[in-house]
């Protein structure tokens, strides 16, 4: 195997209102059999950038019996859309891994593909979601003898493989899988096959794509998009799918489970033209506008969305309230990323670098801002105030989600509880310290009418929403312990 590994840095982000998002989880890629197979897998990873964009990395095997890796922090133009890396990744078979840290810290040994040489042949996996027992298990396998050199819980699941007694990998692979808990999406290569596998409940996405007779896998079929391949279907929860020289195989390996995937990717994480389990993600963020307009009638001017997350639900709102929709903030998009700010003065008109008030717009007007969440509630801070600034004479802040009140498990990167800003303040507090003269969330039960249903079914959810409702689908089995850890210490310290 040969891996090029950059030394870059990690990416310093400086937009103060990109800094209170919640943090895209990973993109996962893949293909079998196809020419220039690299050079795809980049185009696929360009389209699921929003996923993550602190690093991305190829692995490729070539006719020659070889693996190939490049692994780099940064941006995937900044490093797959060179010729001379992808010369570096010969072979007909690929997968891709665009990364945010949920686990591990952002260093290179982390950057995923990882790869592994068994005794039965090389095995890459790229992973996205979160395991809840990755602590738990890492724990034990270094007991055990394992070497780990990443902090990445994708690591437990290539030494879970390593150690299996199953004379076939892909019955290594189906242990493996048993054996560990929470949300993932996989896609694993080896000299013979390109794998897929989705986790018992389909927290996180997968879908299958095929392209001149081809299959292909995606976390979102917008990277199919942009080779021109057709969407096939979605890997179904708990499935494995088997692509190789004979085509395309299927297995179940878990017992039935009604799927629950994870619902802020219909609220902030899929691109807008994406589909997801069949839903246009773009529509459904306009249904959530339309909801939050029949729960919350307030009168104003004018509709303005918070770019570029708030422009569907805007739109939804702005239809059924009859109230005009207009771009109130003008986002530059040619400010880079790692913009150097030396003073505070200067940090201090930062956000008016990325982000501007439309006065022509706002001035004079009562303004209904439309955002898709609230995290800690610093950027929603600078939003109402740059609104303020502009002229505005009211500003009413509408949220197209319910509150986010639990810290997520499964790859989000939301804040402990003690920092989400909806789990320590009543409305009216959160009001105050956002300086909104209203501010309103979508229901939980909105949020499942948007979707097409009646509302949530409180005995069989219908997706994974524990960052509104505390109802984790999974155990926690390293938060559990974590917490019992502390309680251990606290009663020897009393």
């Amino acid at each position: 195997m040969t891996d090029s590994q950059s030394i870059a840095g990690p990416i310093e982000t400086t937009d103060d209102l990109d800094g209170d998002r919640l943090r895209e989880y990973c993109g996962v890629f893949g293909v079998f059999d196809f020419e220039d197979a690299a050079a795809i897998t980049a185009l696929g990873l360009h389209a699921l950038q929003h996923r993550g964009q602190e690093a991305a990395g190829i692995v490729t095997y070539d006719a020659g019996g070889r693996f190939h890796a490049e692994r780099r922090l940064g941006l995937v133009g900044d490093h797959f859309s060179k010729e001379s890396t992808i010369k570096r990744l010969p072979g007909s078979a690929a997968i891709g891994h665009v990364r945010y840290a949920t686990t591990g810290e952002t260093i290179l040994r982390n950057v995923q593909p990882l790869f592994a040489e068994l005794n039965t042949g090389g095995f890459a996996v790229a992973h996205n979601g979160n395991l809840t027992n990755a602590q738990a298990l890492r724990r034990d396998l270094i007991k055990e003898g394992s070497i780990f050199q990443s902090t990445s819980d994708t690591e437990v699941i290539l030494h879970l493989v390593a150690r299996s007694r199953k004379p076939q990998l892909i019955d290594r692979f189906i242990e493996a899988l048993r054996a560990i808990e929470g949300a993932y999406s996989l896609v694993a290569l080896t000299n013979k096959k390109l794998i897929g596998a989705r986790d018992p409940l389909g927290i996180r996405p997968l879908v299958i794509g095929e392209l001149d007779g081809k299959y292909i896998l995606a976390s979102e079929t917008c990277a199919l998009d942009i080779i021109g391949a057709r969407f096939v279907r979605d890997v179904k929860n708990g499935e494995i799918v088997i692509i190789s020289e004979s085509g395309i195989e299927s297995i179940e390996p878990f017992p039935a489970r009604a799927a629950r995937p994870c619902i802020f990717e219909f609220i902030y994480f899929a691109r807008p033209d994406s589909l997801v389990q069949g839903r246009p993600v773009y529509e459904v963020r306009k249904a959530m506008g339309r909801e939050l307009a029949r729960e919350q009638n307030i009168a104003a001017d004018v509709v303005v969305p918070v770019p570029d997350s708030g422009v569907p639900a805007a739109i939804g709102y702005s239809r059924e309230s009859g109230i005009p929709f207009e771009l109130g903030i003008i986002r530059n998009h040619y400010v880079g990323r790692t913009f150097i700010q030396p003073t505070q003065s200067v940090r201090e008109v930062g956000v008016r670098m990325k982000h501007s008030a439309n006065r022509c717009v706002v001035e004079g007007k009562r303004v209904i801002l439309i955002d898709d969440s609230i995290v800690r509630g610093t950027t929603s801070v600078k939003i109402v105030q740059m609104m303020r600034d502009a002229g505005a004479t009211e500003v009413h802040f509408l949220i197209s989600s319910p509150p986010i009140t639990h810290p997520d498990y499964y790859g989000i990167d939301t804040p402990q509880k003690e920092k989400l800003l909806a789990a320590t303040h009543s409305l009216e507090e959160m009001r105050a310290y956002i300086g909104c003269d209203s501010l309103s969330f979508l229901s939980v039960d909105g949020i499942y009418r948007a979707m097409g249903f009646d509302g949530r079914d409180k005995t069989h959810p219908q997706f994974t929403d524990h960052c509104f409702t505390g109802d984790y689908p999974t155990s926690l089995t390293d938060l559990v312990e974590e917490n019992r850890a502390q309680l251990s210490l606290l009663a020897e310290a009393s």
